[in-house]
């Protein structure tokens, strides 16, 4: 009895205190989106190199997360995260200092010269930082499915997942006010740079690794191939079981594709295109909106899993290709309201459509914990995450170009089509088995 109540308290503490110290990461990535528009207003960069910019640091975070994906599975988890977000943390200060580097190289404060320069500085400064922001999630995988069990995954894990949203909402509608009440830009490093520069500390302190690391038994029924074998030659063989070769893996890889174009589209250009309509919204409300957009992803994630546990039997595969048809909808009747005056009706369908998107985002990584057992979730999930980012390749540079040269006006039908090709793909996994664990 002592046990599973000590059990209880550290399985909750290591989920809450990781949301947290995840959410940080947030506030040292996402608030390039925020700074867009205004570094457009006031240097005159163009969306096609922000969409350059976008895409690039996609496809490197993209690498990162299969990286740290598999250095998580054989590592400490807390000292993982606290590594990379220090470093991110040191790179969002100096990014706010980018205009005055490229005066340092080029000698100029305006101009061609100046502009490009600074776009490169730009684009090193977040690339480097998107290399180190891969530190942040595949730790926390790593210790859900250690601390979680398989008839808990997908409740908890889609609980521990509002991460996401918590830190993308808050630092949208911080960085929103930011821009509107100062006119400056690099408030927006600054400020969030300071406040996950507390988190670092916050981690250090407060987070745990596995069970057995504060004197707590393992997971029952996790039994794996390699627990008698912990050599790299093994858990080598391992990952190409498990993960590479598992055509399991890459469904889930390729769902994740289309899932993330659909999030990307919304997250990285909606600051922009919702000042940019017929009908703009104010930076103000441009961050309330995408901070809603959030806050209802935090609820629809914490239903589906809800819903996978309890009503589907844990099968969370069958609630994502129910839950991506219901994206498809919203994003139809988003187009039909693309260009309505009044923003109160377009932004319910907008958070009814982050609330049934962000139930996918989660459960297809529940699924792949599942499928690659405790031994390699994070690189499953890693995997998954290299996939998941090339749509950047996309909602970077394809759509900063469609809007230079063709506006936003058919921007949700094309989401409508890739969430009708997430569904359908997901929707063969229906009958899979539960996990890849021994059972004897």
């Amino acid at each position: 009895m002592k046990t599973d109540k000590s059990f209880a308290y550290w399985q909750w503490r290591v989920i809450i205190c990781s949301m947290i110290g995840y959410s940080m990461f947030y506030f040292v990535r996402k608030n390039f989106s925020f700074a867009m528009p205004a570094l457009s207003s006031e240097y005159g960069i163009t969306n096609t190199s922000f969409g350059i910019i976008l895409s690039l640091v996609g496809i490197i975070y993209g690498i990162s997360k299969l990286v740290n994906g598999i250095i998580a599975d054989r590592t400490n988890a807390r000292w993982h995260l606290v590594t990379g977000l220090s470093v991110c943390v040191l790179l969002n200060f100096i990014f706010s200092w980018s205009d005055k580097l490229s005066t340092l190289i080029t000698g100029d404060t305006r101009g061609t010269s100046f502009i490009n320069t600074m776009v490169i500085i730009m684009g090193i400064l977040l690339v480097l930082n998107n290399v180190f922001q891969g530190c942040g999630a595949a730790p926390c995988n790593r210790l859900q499915v250690h601390w979680i069990p398989q008839n808990e995954l997908a409740t908890k894990a889609s609980i521990w997942n509002t991460s996401h949203s918590i830190g993308a909402g808050i630092v949208s509608v911080l960085c929103g006010y930011l821009i509107a009440n100062t006119g400056n830009w690099r408030y927006c490093f600054w400020i969030p740079g300071i406040i996950a520069a507390v988190g670092i500390f916050f981690i250090l302190i407060t987070l745990r690794d596995s069970p057995s690391s504060v004197g707590l038994p393992e997971l029952p029924d996790t039994k794996t191939e390699i627990d008698d074998d912990n050599s790299s030659q093994a858990f080598k063989a391992y990952l190409r079981k498990k993960v590479f070769y598992n055509p399991v893996i890459w469904i889930l890889a390729l769902t994740d594709l289309f899932v993330y174009i659909v999030r990307f589209a919304i997250l990285d250009w909606g600051p922009t295109f919702l000042q940019q309509r017929e009908n703009p919204l104010s930076p103000e409300l441009a961050g309330w909106t995408i901070g809603i957009f959030e806050a209802a992803g935090c609820l629809g994630m914490i239903a589906s899993g809800w819903i996978s546990d309890h009503l589907f039997n844990g099968k969370a595969q069958r609630v994502c290709a129910i839950e991506m048809g219901l994206v498809a909808l919203c994003m139809i009747v988003l187009h039909l309201l693309s260009n309505i005056a009044s923003p109160l009706l377009f932004l319910t369908i907008l958070a009814l459509a982050g609330f049934f998107l962000y139930g996918p985002q989660v459960l297809l990584g529940v699924v792949a914990f599942k499928q690659a057992t405790k031994k390699a979730a994070a690189s499953a999930v890693g995997f998954i995450g290299l996939m998941s980012y090339a749509s950047v390749l996309f909602t970077g540079i394809g759509l900063g170009w469609f809007s230079d040269e063709f506006g936003w006006g058919n921007l949700y039908i094309l989401m409508t089509g890739v969430a009708v090709a997430g569904g359908i793909l997901v929707s063969t996994l229906w009958n899979i088995k539960d996990d890849g664990y021994i059972h004897e």
